[in-house]
């Protein structure tokens, strides 16, 4: 008889344990997918970032061979008179 109190005192609580654990474990895998596509995300807008400052810096340049040009153009066009 206390061989099935101490069984019911000692699987009693971790089936309600169990119990209690199993919608939490079961929304675990959508978290963790939701947690990849995140990282995932995360990389691709780190290369956008970068991407986006490599082409901020060719417009610079451009700028400034736009502007270099412009002043090459109104020497030769005073020169012309």
């Amino acid at each position: 008889m206390l061989i099935w109190i101490v069984l019911a005192v000692v699987l009693l609580p971790l089936v309600a344990l169990a119990l209690a654990v199993r919608p939490v474990l079961t929304r675990l895998r959508p978290l963790r997918r939701a947690a990849v596509a995140l990282q995932r995300r995360a990389a691709e807008a780190e290369v956008l970032r970068e991407t986006a400052e490599v082409l901020q810096q060719r417009a610079e340049d451009v700028q400034r061979q736009l502007d270099t040009t412009a002043q090459r153009l109104a020497v030769i066009k005073a020169k012309r008179g």
